[in-house]
């Protein structure tokens, strides 16, 4: 057998361990577990690391995009948030005026909202499906796929039909009407 040696100014140490009680020894002896968990994991799981800080800079490029620029542009809405000097945190939803909105053509209203309802949904279905599969180590990246495309979906209904109020009496109206139609066919 041959074994690597290192030499060093107190003599020859041996570079792989021969004994192995002198193996043993050492192993118990870490002093940097955290150090050395570290080290291990970085090494033998690169292609996680780099599809996750991939897909989160993506998924973040997207919130920005959509929030600040496509949102405006083909369907004429946009919210932010606003923190004041108490530090409270404000919504702000807008819409174009009445007279602007002929800028917006049909084609493109369909195609945001399509992409817009149609992600969170596809979100949501990874989310149950890293769980369901114990692909645990997925979750955190899904998760933040789920709030941001859920963020940008709640943001722009509430642009699209107004206050909380007007969502509220939306719904309402809504189940109203359903319910409605469902006791008079029974009859």
């Amino acid at each position: 057998d041959t074994a690597f040696v290192l030499k060093n100014s107190q003599g020859e140490v041996s570079f792989f361990h021969e004994d192995e009680s002198a193996f043993r020894e050492k192993k118990s002896n870490i002093k940097h577990p955290l150090a050395c968990f570290f080290h291990l994991f970085f090494r033998t799981s690169p292609s996680f690391i780099a599809n996750m800080v991939t897909i989160i800079l993506l998924l973040s490029c997207d919130f920005w995009t959509v929030k600040n620029v496509t949102g405006q542009l083909l369907v004429g809405l946009r919210w932010w948030n606003q923190v004041d000097e108490e530090g409270h945190s404000h919504w702000m939803f807008e819409s174009r005026s009445g007279t602007s909105k002929n800028v917006v053509s049909n084609s493109d209203s369909r195609i945001f909202w399509f992409g817009l309802i149609v992600c969170p949904v596809f979100w949501a279905f990874f989310v149950f499906s890293s769980i369901f599969s114990f692909n645990i180590k997925w979750l955190a990246v899904v998760i933040m796929g789920v709030v941001l495309q859920w963020a940008n979906l709640y943001g722009y209904v509430r642009c699209k039909v107004g206050g909380a109020t007007k969502l509220k009496n939306m719904a309402t109206n809504y189940f109203g009407l359903k319910l409605f139609k469902k006791a008079t066919l029974t009859f």
